[in-house]
């Protein structure tokens, strides 16, 4: 692939959905100051740079980002948990993102940082947005798991 490979654009309004997002954006990095809690709007807007875990994990391994937006609509409160959100230039790992049924269609979305960190949102429903912004870039490294990367496939060189 080069850097005019497909980019992605999902629509998220369910659990099931919420899952394929998730697997797309594991070990994306974001910038504390690219998460965009807009209380008014009932909008939270997370500003990140997916790593191509498909280019990865291909015949002939490329190791890519690509600049993306992860959109929630229709959330009630936004939390955080061991984000210092006065470090604008901290860099959050995000290991994945969850969803806990309250009172049907309600519940918590749950973005989960790699140290403890985590973004804790209540909606009224799930429904957000995943979609890549511009061109990707390689990087030099594939980001690793201590104790996970026996359960990836063994393509990645």
């Amino acid at each position: 692939m080069d850097n005019k490979a497909a980019q992605l654009k999902f629509v998220v309004l369910d659990e099931e959905d919420l899952e394929v997002v998730s697997t797309h954006l594991q070990d994306a990095v974001v910038k504390v100051a690219d998460v965009l809690w807009r209380p008014a709007e009932k909008r939270l807007v997370v500003a990140l740079n997916r790593f191509d875990w498909e280019g990865a994990q291909s015949a002939s391994p490329e190791y890519r980002r690509r600049r993306s937006a992860l959109r929630f609509e229709r959330a009630l409160s936004c939390k955080c948990r061991n984000v210092d959100q006065a470090a604008k230039d901290g860099v959050l790992n995000l290991l994945a993102v969850e969803f806990a049924e309250t009172e049907a269609p309600s519940g918590v979305v749950t973005l989960i940082f790699s140290g403890g960190a985590a973004l804790r949102l209540e909606v009224e429903c799930l429904e957000a947005e995943l979609a890549d912004l511009g061109p990707m870039w390689t990087t030099a490294a594939c980001p690793a798991h201590a104790g996970l990367d026996e359960a990836r496939p063994a393509t990645r060189r």
